[in-house]
């Protein structure tokens, strides 16, 4: 089956990345999301990502226009039923995306993927609670979307073959890097990344050494572009506990339990960039 005609749930950081580079690439995007408030703050962060692309030469300046205008905006679902694909990039909690998942499932045409950007929650559970488990897969982009080239294709146990083709060859029409990923808490990614965000939130925690100096060692000394703490702030501190706790549920291994200093920054508001505070202050 042709995809022309992509849906994309959520609007948020990585739900407007996607539509993003969807739209630069040709497709035709609906962006759904519960509020157009929502929506229209997703479109001026579009908007503004093209300038930027347009600024460094990246594309043509008409090329902001048309990639802005293969982009539908709605909050009412139900329009995501003509779509060849969806892509549920929803909150990080298994909850929200069982609901959207089985809403979708009665929604779509029998032969459409759906896919997940999860970071962490398995692809096999989701797949579970539709009638078409094969047509589930997982499709990890990374933050910023426009940027970053690589996307985890994760298989969940019944994704079919011919599925994980599509999207791998989807992910190459993106410019993107597909790399096959086999189901597991975390995948690869997170799996590696979090315990080591983890574990620099409790060298801090345990005054070993400031987050600035914490920041410092792996850019220097690991020629990290950016301090482990620095990223978690950029990721959102409320996503890293998500993650955090689906790894511990997953593994069942102690050494994955998030550290307390995390867990009470989240219960204080203190999610990262996104709020203004976390383990540093933003504007």
């Amino acid at each position: 089956m042709a995809i022309q005609l992509v849906g994309v749930i959520g609007a948020g950081t990585m739900g407007n990345g996607i539509a993003h580079v969807f739209a630069r690439c040709g497709f035709r995007v609906v962006l759904c999301d519960v509020e157009q408030q929502f929506l229209e703050r997703g479109l001026d962060t579009i908007a503004k990502n093209l300038d930027r692309e347009v600024a460094k030469n990246k594309i043509p300046a008409g090329d902001k226009v048309s990639t802005l205008g293969r982009i539908t905006a709605v909050v009412d679902r139900a329009k995501l039923g003509d779509c060849d694909l969806v892509i549920e990039a929803a909150t990080e909690k298994f909850e929200i995306k069982a609901e959207i998942f089985r809403d979708l499932d009665r929604m779509v045409r029998p032969e459409v993927i759906l896919a997940s950007n999860t970071s962490s929650i398995s692809i096999t559970k989701i797949g579970a609670l539709t009638g078409r488990a094969d047509k589930v897969i997982g499709m990890h982009f990374f933050n910023p979307v426009p940027v970053m080239k690589l996307v985890e294709v994760i298989r969940g146990l019944a994704t079919s073959q011919a599925t994980f083709e599509t999207v791998r060859e989807l992910a190459v029409k993106l410019e993107k890097t597909p790399v096959e990923v086999n189901d597991a808490p975390g995948f690869v990614s997170n799996r590696v990344l979090m315990p080591l965000l983890n574990e620099a939130m409790y060298a801090v925690m345990e005054g070993v050494a400031t987050a600035e100096a914490v920041d410092e060692v792996f850019k220097l000394g690991m020629a990290h572009r950016m301090g482990p703490l620095t990223l978690a702030d950029f990721i959102g501190l409320d996503v890293c506990l998500d993650i955090m706790r689906v790894l511990q549920d997953g593994l069942g291994d102690p050494k994955y339990r998030p550290c307390p200093l995390l867990i009470k920054m989240v219960d204080a508001g203190w999610l990262g960039r996104k709020s203004g505070r976390g383990f540093y202050t933003y504007p």
